[in-house]
């Protein structure tokens, strides 16, 4: 699958970007090149001097592109001669959506779409689009911005014509580690010795681990024949056992859930149940609008695996992590 190709990442020098490059040059994954995209031309550099230094000889086929998903001509320059391509990034903070909307549908929603054009323009080969539990029966913007999204990436497979193209989205919550993510906020404020601010004690979470969401992405790249939402199956934690595990020097004070947020995130939600199909480790969502003569074979092939109707996958009815778990994770995240 990854012999001799050439793998593009947006958003290449954020948190994911970043650890999806080093996953690949030590999983020792034959590919041709890797060119990282991105706006942050100091990220950039900074992950530029990393590579150079641990790996010398990878570094080689590394390549650094300063660019935007909004600069429909820079993505088309930038995806000459690329064969896989993964869609990372993204505005995301919650309340910025709602403060600065129609700057979030420029990049979620407009960058989507350029990607998709672009990518039609090079005949890249697969695209692999990442998504957000914000994005089930959105209640802020910036889920709606990428339901919006995934809607564009999937659609994208009824207009491929004679190219092969194959557009897929990955589905999961916020990255453990990642920046904006709940723990390494309280994490934060507890360093510093401040009063961790708690929404509601009764809110839920999904957790999922960097090295986790990788693997999930990894695997999408070569099961993918296009038309999917790949979701996995992954555990939630409790704001108040989060609390508890990281025993805050100064307490904590509920300041109320914000505008946009709920208390409880959704993965799948029971109106999808009729296109969910159950592979074990993760869910794949289908839909059966996709005209594709491949895709319909496909699903087909799997109707045994569909889940019951009104089936929902959502943080609150879910698996929980122990306190210790979450002291593990927060040791990890240090």
């Amino acid at each position: 699958m990854f012999q001799n190709k050439s793998i593009l990442i947006t958003g290449g020098t954020g948190s994911f970007g970043k650890d999806f490059c080093i996953f690949l040059i030590k999983k020792k994954i034959p590919f041709r090149k890797i060119v990282l995209f991105s706006r942050d031309e100091f990220k950039q550099s900074n992950f530029s001097d990393y590579l150079k230094m641990n790996f010398p000889k990878e570094f080689k086929k590394i390549r650094f592109i300063i660019g935007d998903v909004r600069d429909a001509n820079r993505l088309k320059y930038a995806l000459n001669d690329i064969d896989i391509l993964i869609h990372a990034a993204a505005l995301k903070q919650v309340p910025a959506a709602e403060y600065n909307p129609i700057e979030f549908v420029k990049t979620n929603i407009l960058g989507a779409q350029n990607i998709i054009e672009a990518c039609f323009s090079n005949n890249v080969q697969k695209v692999i689009a990442l998504s957000t539990d914000k994005a089930v029966a959105p209640k802020n913007l910036y889920g709606a911005t990428k339901l919006c999204s995934d809607k564009l990436f999937i659609s994208a497979n009824n207009i491929i014509g004679k190219k092969k193209t194959k557009f897929s989205v990955v589905r999961y919550g916020n990255v453990n580690s990642s920046r904006g993510s709940v723990i390494p906020l309280f994490m934060h404020y507890n360093k510093i010795g401040k009063t961790l601010p708690v929404t509601d004690l009764e809110m839920t979470r999904f957790s999922i681990t960097m090295n986790d969401a990788i693997n999930l992405v990894f695997n999408a790249i070569k099961k993918s024949f296009g038309g999917e939402i790949f979701i996995p199956k992954i555990s939630s934690y409790k704001l108040s056992d989060l609390v508890k595990a990281i025993n805050p020097k100064k307490g904590f004070k509920i300041i109320g859930v914000r505008f946009g947020e709920k208390m409880h995130e959704e993965l799948i939600n029971f109106d999808e149940s009729e296109h969910i199909y159950d592979f074990g480790k993760y869910y794949i969502h289908l839909t059966d609008n996709l005209i594709s003569g491949d895709i319909q074979k496909s699903i087909k092939k799997i109707q045994n695996k569909k889940v019951k109707k009104k089936f929902s996958y959502n943080s609150k009815d879910n698996s929980y992590l122990s306190i210790q778990d979450l002291k593990k994770l927060i040791v990890e995240n240090k």
